[in-house]
């Protein structure tokens, strides 16, 4: 029952929080506001959506194919339609399971390209390595054109001493546990031991890789299609489309980091997009729609391309056999 307890709040708990978080912002208008909002979705030119749609959509199968970088340092060569099709079931499990769709296609390409499950994770890990490190530079870039605005805001939403003594503890436990591997053995501690060491293979993978150059040119192009794919949604809205770069620039990294430490950005998307865009004279309610039509957008890409794959996976694995 206690795993089943745990299993059950992974799933509904951010679920339950996103929903929170879409009361709590909605509750804040008036229902002359909620008409604005509703007009606005009206009102959108959805082709700019579509692009930003097709930007998305390039991302992911850019993402796939660097992902083929990865895994040959370790002596596979998987086949691009698996590393593309395993990729969209992992951000389709994400939308339920936070993190669940990384184990989901470990599992997958343990399964049709026989890439053991944790060399294969530990290639994804690098890949989400590589990720914090552009999520971090756009952060950079943003807090070095309007650092004072950027800081405002996040102090304001994001609670730092409880994160700060979170990182103490974190840190702490991974020391302890650190030294409980090195010094005790058993059974039990070298399956762990294993399943570091291929974790640990998977990471360091990068460093082996042949062609680093075209890894990291296909890592800076995925953040150029995430940016435009962001960029192509401003154009939706009369009240967004002369925002600033610099401000458009904030509002990605706030939008991102909604997605990175939350369910897909489930409510908080919207939130924090909006608030950026707030203390730059974009209202609330234009905010919130763009916030609204530019995360449902691709939530929906995700969902489709996601059911897509899971059907198809077994299919045309089956055919090649």
């Amino acid at each position: 029952m206690p795993k089943l307890w745990s299993k059950t709040l992974k799933i509904f708990l951010p679920i339950a929080i996103g929903i929170l978080l879409v009361i709590y912002s909605y509750s804040r208008f008036s229902q002359e506001q909620l008409d604005e909002i509703r007009i606005h979705f009206i009102e959108a030119k959805y082709g700019y959506v579509l692009l930003s749609v097709l930007f998305g959509t390039l991302s992911t199968v850019v993402r796939a194919y660097r992902w083929t970088f990865l895994a040959k340092p370790l002596g596979y060569r998987p086949t691009f339609t698996n590393s593309f099709l395993a990729l969209n079931c992992a951000y389709l499990l994400n939308l339920a399971i936070p993190r669940g769709g990384e184990v989901s296609r470990a599992v997958l390409l343990d399964k049709y390209e026989g890439i053991p499950f944790q060399k294969g994770f530990g290639t994804i890990i690098t890949e989400r390595i590589v990720d914090l490190i552009f999520l971090l530079g756009f952060t950079l870039a943003a807090t070095f054109i309007k650092a004072e605005v950027l800081f405002d805001y996040f102090l304001q939403i994001i609670p730092i001493k409880k994160l700060s003594t979170l990182a103490i503890i974190g840190g702490a436990g991974i020391l302890i546990l650190w030294l409980i591997l090195r010094n005790t053995k058993g059974k039990i501690i070298g399956k762990i031991k294993n399943f570091l060491n291929g974790l640990k293979e998977g990471i360091w993978s990068i460093s082996k890789m042949e062609n680093k150059w075209s890894f990291l040119f296909h890592s800076c192009l995925i953040w150029i299609l995430y940016v435009a794919a962001f960029y192509s949604c401003i154009f939706a809205f009369e009240q967004t489309e002369n925002i600033a770069l610099s401000t458009m620039l904030l509002a990605f990294v706030a939008g991102s980091f909604a997605v990175a430490f939350t369910n897909s950005g489930f409510g908080s998307y919207p939130l924090f997009v909006a608030g950026i865009l707030s203390l730059f004279g974009v209202a609330q309610t234009s905010g919130t729609a763009f916030g609204w039509i530019t995360w449902s957008s691709n939530m929906f890409s995700i969902l489709i391309l996601g059911v897509v794959s899971f059907i198809l996976f077994p299919i045309l694995n089956r055919k090649e056999k």
